[in-house]
């Protein structure tokens, strides 16, 4: 687009966004590691006459998502998924295995952009650091690995 067509337009906030686990939309107060990045893969053979490698796209990696979230009384989401995995119930095959979408939203609540991340599964749950002078609400984090990011505009 060139500037003229952007008059009068604003990028869209970043506090507005919504996370659904599996088809379940849940509240939390931070999403990090939305990230995607390829590999590279250097490579020269010895006689070579030019003295820097070539270099070509390698496999793609993912970072972890971070999920956090004030505790509430009686919320058991975010454990609930920690528990499956330490008692040994779920997510050790593919079939198992979630779908994440990290939407973000404008002012009428409408998907900007959406974040699709397949064959999701915890992989740590980290309860609040408690302090005795502390004046903070309590915030419990949970990380899932995944496999693959789409990133699409809606």
């Amino acid at each position: 687009m060139a500037a003229e067509d952007y008059e009068g337009m604003w990028p869209v906030a970043k506090f507005h966004y919504e996370v659904e686990i599996d088809g379940t939309p849940i509240s939390f107060q931070e999403v990090s590691g939305l990230e995607t990045e390829t590999t590279v893969i250097e490579y020269r053979h010895g006689d070579s006459e030019i003295f820097s490698p070539n270099k070509s796209a390698g496999l793609i990696k993912t970072s972890n998502l971070v999920l956090k979230k004030g505790i509430f009384h009686d919320d058991e989401d975010s454990l609930e998924f920690w528990k499956a995995i330490t008692e040994e119930k779920a997510y050790y095959t593919q079939d198992d295995r979630m779908d994440i979408v990290v939407s973000l939203l404008d002012e009428q609540g409408e998907a900007v952009m959406s974040c699709n991340l397949t064959n999701c599964f915890p992989i740590k749950y980290s309860f609040t650091d408690l302090k005795s002078d502390a004046n903070e609400v309590a915030i419990e984090s949970i990380e899932f690995a995944y496999e693959e990011i789409e990133i699409e505009f809606e």
